[in-house]
């Protein structure tokens, strides 16, 4: 495969650079590139960073040659994998982006129910190569997230109550140190490398590879939402709160106040109104998840119920068309504890004074087997939280980027006093503070020893 021109990056001479994407059975990406502005567009259209080369990687074999000419050239590192993130982790300016979107290898084993998986994959393409067979294993709500990053900040999902987050169902891992060296990170090899892998972030090393257990899921399930008016918000979020208090673990709830989006399963007359929508998805007995259900689709007079049986790959989609590749988006978050009339008043005032239509705060619904396993035994840590709190502006216009983030900051301000912590993966570039908020000061410096440990130069 012919490399296209590569501008030189800093302190790279041009034969090292030549012989690099040679060696690659990958190709090498550069400014000169017609497809350079592409390769470095991320899911967040606010980031807008230029990186010196992109290697896009096909093989471990790759990624541990691109670490090495990094290292050798002393160059800004980037790893991407699905590019979800919304402070541009996996892009940088002037560096090199490891890129691994394209490692899309995945192999099943029926029999011991686990999966191995490559890092380019996205959720969608993951659930519908397990779901042929009837499995699946805890992954996200948007199938065009990407499966590395999920699930190594924690991974909240429709199966989570269930059967647990994305990380607590990794049965070992690949990596590639930052030394450019490939092991196995597994509760018997390098043990205190996979306990920080299962919540403690990306930066540890590149997973190149994930083995996770499967469960028999589906392959269809009781999930859509119901829309409730928002004048009815502090009726219909007061009842919500009764009734998953003692919510079965098959069931997985999530709250979304916002306007109602144009989408083509909704009656035109809702479009743009006001909105409390229930998101739900119940992964057991159908019979059952009917009675279960009942009361979560009667806390108010429904505008529309669109709760069915239907397979879970479907479902996964369903929240897609709300947030595409390239919008603007801004968002803060925090842990909360059960709601209390305070903080339900507190988003009712707020949620829906937010400058864009396509704005939304959510709420997922833990605890299930999120809860039962221990906090020592992953880097994950707050796993009495009650509920994850998730503001996000979303627009398009970027004359309006200061309006768009004033909002998310009153919503955040507003609730910081019910806040019980963050989940990694719903930070932004909001400083070493509230990245400790995420861990706490034990885990948190469990998590510095370790990552001394394995890349002490913080490559």
């Amino acid at each position: 495969m012919s490399n296209p021109t590569i501008t030189r990056a800093p302190r790279t001479s041009v034969d090292g650079l030549d012989a690099f994407a040679a060696g690659l059975h990958g190709r090498v990406i550069g400014p000169d590139a017609p497809d350079y502005d592409q390769a470095r567009a991320i899911w967040n259209g606010v980031v807008d960073r230029r990186p010196a080369l992109i290697a896009r990687c096909e093989r471990t074999a790759d990624v541990i040659q691109a670490v090495r000419f990094a290292r050798e050239h002393r160059l800004l590192v980037a790893v991407r994998g699905g590019g979800h993130n919304v402070a541009g982790n996996a892009v940088c300016d002037r560096g090199i982006v490891i890129d691994l979107s394209a490692m899309k290898g995945i192999e099943i084993d029926r029999d011991r129910r686990t999966v191995g998986a490559e890092p380019g994959l996205l959720w969608g393409e993951l659930d519908a190569a397990t779901q042929a067979c009837g499995l699946a294993t805890p992954g996200g709500i948007v199938t065009h997230t990407g499966i590395a990053g999920l699930t190594l900040g924690g991974g909240l999902g429709w199966l989570m109550r269930k059967h647990g987050l994305a990380c607590d169902n990794l049965v070992a891992c690949e990596v590639v140190t930052a030394e450019g060296m490939l092991i196995r990170a597994s509760p018997d090899s390098h043990a205190d490398l996979f306990w920080s892998l299962q919540g403690g972030g990306g930066n540890f090393g590149i997973v190149t590879h994930f083995e996770y257990r499967l469960h028999s899921v589906g392959p269809e399930v009781l999930a859509g939402a119901v829309l409730y008016p928002a004048e009815r918000a502090g009726e219909v979020l007061r009842s919500y709160r009764d009734c998953v208090a003692g919510a079965p673990e098959e069931l997985t709830t999530i709250v979304i106040l916002l306007k109602a989006p144009p989408a083509p399963f909704l009656p035109e007359d809702l479009h743009g109104r006001p909105v409390v929508m229930l998101a739900v998805c119940f992964a057991g007995d159908l019979a059952k998840g009917e009675t279960v259900l009942a009361p979560l689709r009667s806390l108010a007079e429904p505008l529309i119920d669109l709760v069915e049986p239907k397979p879970y790959v479907e479902h996964q989609g369903m929240l897609d068309a709300g947030v595409p590749h390239g919008l603007r988006y801004y968002w803060k978050s925090h842990y909360l504890p059960a709601l209390s009339d305070a903080a339900i008043d507190a988003l009712i005032r707020h949620a829906w004074a937010a400058p864009s239509p396509q704005a939304y705060t959510i709420m997922f619904h833990l605890g299930g087997a999120i809860r039962r396993r221990s906090p020592a035994d992953s880097a994950f840590e707050d796993r009495a939280a009650e509920h994850a709190l998730h503001i996000d502006a979303v627009w398009s216009d970027p004359r309006t980027d200061a309006a768009q983030i004033a909002w998310v900051r009153r919503v955040f301000e507003a609730t910081q006093s019910f806040g019980t912590g963050v989940y990694v993966n719903f930070l932004g570039e909001e400083g070493e503070e509230r990245v400790r908020a995420a861990y706490g000061p034990e885990k948190y410096e469990r998590l510095a020893r370790i990552k001394a440990k394995y890349d002490p130069d913080n490559f």
